[in-house]
């Protein structure tokens, strides 16, 4: 039950992220089709890239999953700290820069963050099935937990957040969360490891 609890908080976060990300960089590269799907697709590549790596890290460190997915989780808050200075830093250089250009820098930006987020589902999958024995039961019920807490990062960022606290403190929130999951899973996994 922690773990799902865990898991709805690390999909609310990305949800958080993504929504002022895309806001963020239509704002710097404009609103339009090509803009939208950079950003769409290098969320999607990113996640499945880091599914890849995280499902090879969960086979050769069986037993660190827990510490591995706290590892993660805090850089994607560190990330997300940074994230919106380091977005303004690169757009004023990348302005006269061609579409081609500017999608690559994109990509770039956000392919990291989105490879960790990534890598977060197996890793919390290969832990949770030592536990049950029952492969099916974990990736059903972590991928729910993960995909309501998207659902639910995505209106709350759109509904209530951005309007209450604007880009600069809702993302904040996201990072926040993310250091608070990596700050307590390494807990919890530091007193089972010394139980």
């Amino acid at each position: 039950m922690i773990l799902l609890a865990l898991f709805f908080l690390s999909g609310f976060a990305a949800l958080l992220y993504q929504v002022v990300w895309q806001r963020v960089l239509f704002s710097v590269y404009g609103i339009d089709i090509t803009s939208a799907t950079v950003i769409v697709t290098v969320f999607m590549l990113g996640l499945g890239i880091g599914s890849i790596v995280g499902g090879a890290l969960s086979n050769r460190m069986r037993n660190k999953a827990l510490p591995l997915f706290a590892a993660l989780e805090a850089g994607i808050g560190l990330f997300g700290f940074f994230s919106l200075p380091l977005f303004d830093a690169v757009a004023m250089h990348t302005l006269n820069l061609s579409r081609v250009a500017t999608g690559l820098v994109t990509f770039g930006l956000l392919l990291v963050p989105t490879t960790l987020m990534g890598a977060t589902l197996p890793l919390l999958v290969s832990h949770a099935t030592a536990k049950s024995h029952n492969v099916g039961r974990s990736v059903g019920a972590l991928y729910f937990a993960n995909t309501l807490g998207a659902a639910a990062g995505a209106a709350a960022a759109s509904l209530l957040l951005l309007g209450l606290l604007g880009l600069l403190t809702t993302v904040n929130v996201a990072a926040t969360i993310n250091i608070a999951l990596a700050v307590g899973v390494w807990l919890v996994w530091r007193r089972g490891d010394e139980a």
